[in-house]
This record gives C-alpha cells, sequence and structure tokens, in this order.
C-alpha cells in the first residue's frame, strides 16, 4: 500500500517505517522537525516536514499525492509524562490532529486509517485484578484533570472508528519500552542510580517498542474496520519491578527505595505508578495473526543492553 504515517519522528516511528518498508508499503512520512529527515529517508520512507495541526498547510503539503492508508502515531511527548500538563499538547494532537488526518486521508483517496490509542483510555486506577478486553468500556468519564486525557483519547477513537469514509482501527498501545522508546535514558538513569523506585507499585500493560511496530503493520493489513484492539504483551509489570529487573540485567546498583506518598505531588505519575491494569491481548493475536516476538518484560529487557555501548554489545 501507499501509507501516510503521520508522527514518524515519534518512539514507534522509525521501527514502523523500517517494517512497513520490510512488508513492501510505500511510505511518505509527516514530521515536524528537521532532525528527523535523515533518518526516515535512510530508513527508505519519503520525508514531509508539516505540522497536522494546520490544516491548510497540511493539505497544500499532500497537493497532488495519492495514497491507500493513513497511520497516525501522533503524541508530543520528548519523555514520560510525569504531570497533567505534559499531556497537554498529545491531547490537542489526539483531537484536532486526528481531525485534520482523516480530512487528509478523504484528500488523498485513502481508504484505511490506522491510529495510535492507549490502554490507559479504560481508566487510571487499580481495576482490582480484571483483565480488561477490547469488551470493557473506553474512555468513561474521568475525575478532575484526568478527564482531559480521557476525552482526547474518546475523541481519537470515536472520529476514527466512526468515520465514514475509511476503515478506522485503533491500537491500544501498551506502554512502550525498547531501545529509542527512552531505552538510553532509562538505561544512563538505571546506571547511575537516578531511578528510584516505590515500595508498593501496581501493575501496568507493556509492549516492546518492535512489537508495537509489528502489530501495527499487521493492523494496517488485516484490522477490521471499526475495530479496536489491545496491544500489549503476556505479562502486566509494575515500574519498580521493570527497573529493578534492568538494572540486574546492566550490573547495576540495585534502585532507591522511596515510598509512594512522595508521589502525591504528581498526581499523573501517583496515578499511573500506583494503579493496577490488567488488560488482554486475545484478540489482537486471533484476528491480527500478531503475537509479542518478546512476551515479557523478562524477554525484552535484554534488548536495552544490547543496545547499550557500555554493555559492549552483549546481554
Amino acid at each position: 500500500m501507499k501509507v501516510l504515517l503521520a508522527g514518524a519522528s515519534g518512539a514507534i516511528g522509525l521501527p514502523l517505517v523500517q517494517q512497513l518498508k520490510a512488508a513492501g508499503h510505500d511510505v511518505t512520512a509527516i514530521h515536524r522537525s528537521a532532525t528527523g529527515r535523515a533518518r526516515l529517508t535512510a530508513a527508505g520512507a519519503t520525508p514531509l516536514q508539516v505540522d497536522v495541526l494546520d490544516q491548510p498547510a497540511l493539505l497544500a503539503a499532500l497537493e497532488g499525492l495519492s495514497g491507500d492508508a493513513v497511520i497516525s502515531q501522533l503524541t508530543s511527548m520528548k519523555k514520560s509524562p510525569m504531570t497533567h500538563n505534559d499531556l497537554t499538547a498529545t491531547n490537542r494532537l489526539r483531537t484536532e490532529g486526528t481531525a485534520n488526518l482523516l480530512v487528509a486521508a478523504e484528500r488523498i483517496g485513502a481508504v484505511r486509517f490506522v491510529t495510535q490509542s492507549m490502554v490507559f483510555g479504560y481508566g487510571y486506577g487499580d481495576f482490582g485484578g480484571r483483565v480488561l478486553t477490547e469488551d470493557d468500556e473506553f474512555a468513561p468519564p474521568g475525575h478532575g484533570r484526568f478527564e482531559e486525557h480521557l476525552a482526547a483519547m474518546r475523541s481519537n477513537e470515536d472520529q476514527v472508528l466512526g468515520a465514514t469514509n475509511v476503515q478506522g482501527v485503533a491500537l491500544r498501545y501498551g506502554l512502550f519500552y525498547g531501545p529509542g522508546a527512552a531505552g538510553e535514558t532509562l538505561v544512563n538513569a538505571v546506571r547511575r542510580r537516578r531511578m528510584p523506585v516505590i515500595r508498593s507499585g501496581g501493575v501496568q500493560p507493556w509492549v516492546h517498542i518492535e512489537d508495537a511496530a509489528t502489530a501495527t503493520v499487521a493492523a494496517l493489513e488485516r484490522g477490521t474496520g471499526g475495530a479496536a484492539y489491545n496491544i500489549v504483551d503476556d505479562e502486566p509489570v509494575s515500574f519498580s519491578d521493570l527497573i529493578t529487573a534492568t538494572a540486574a540485567v546492566l550490573g547495576a546498583p540495585r534502585p532507591l527505595v522511596m515510598p509512594s506518598w512522595l508521589l502525591s505531588a504528581t498526581p499523573y505519575a501517583r496515578a499511573i505508578m500506583t494503579g493496577g491494569l490488567r488488560a488482554s491481548n486475545a484478540r489482537a493475536r486471533d484476528e491480527l495473526g500478531w503475537a509479542p516476538r518478546w512476551p515479557t518484560y523478562l524477554d525484552g529487557i535484554a534488548t536495552l543492553v544490547t543496545d547499550d555501548p557500555a554493555s559492549g554489545g552483549a546481554a
């Protein structure tokens, strides 16, 4: 297919371009900063620098271009979000950016649209050990500023899955980890013992960045229009256990431990790190024919070490 990929300079962008090209697709990659152009070109994509929030500029940049599908990976997070304000720009991309890309999809003649969604759309909190599926309510009304994020994820999915001009698919990714997904930052922080953990943390669904990319290609090719899929690995794990296991694999000092009440000043980070969220990937396995190459964080952590210059390239 001829694929228009928006958000190509984000965490999943480069591995996704590489896997789309490996599957035989032609990729035009939208990015905002000039720094991503060389990497996208080297990966085999045609780079297109434009701001998707500027609809006239976006449509002008696409003049004369035709395509079969649009993939949205729109986010605006240079680091893992810790506060509500860290998500403000991403919320706008999920609402206005999605709307502009749907107009762009119609303009280029695309019939498929795959959008990035998120497992935290199920809600922020502790689900008491229940494993959530795509049949559970998505983006229920939230409290306080959490409603801002839920409303943005709700809008994103409603727009795409309810579109009449394209077959829309939503991918509810777990938390990303792996090379390129803040992997170098994580490794450096763990080595220097600057990544503390909390005593009592809840579990979250995770997915290796490469597995997220393969799932996206599978959804592009085989996803059912109007469907959402949980893209997570087989074993949810707490931040604390993930960081502790990473330190062990790196041969780094055991992380410092702090009480969870210290997170009270950052309600968003507290909700993520102390809540309990589990999600099933059964639908993605059955309908997309996808399975994670790294089924658990213990399998995938080794890729962080291999990608770490201090390891000498060996896990």
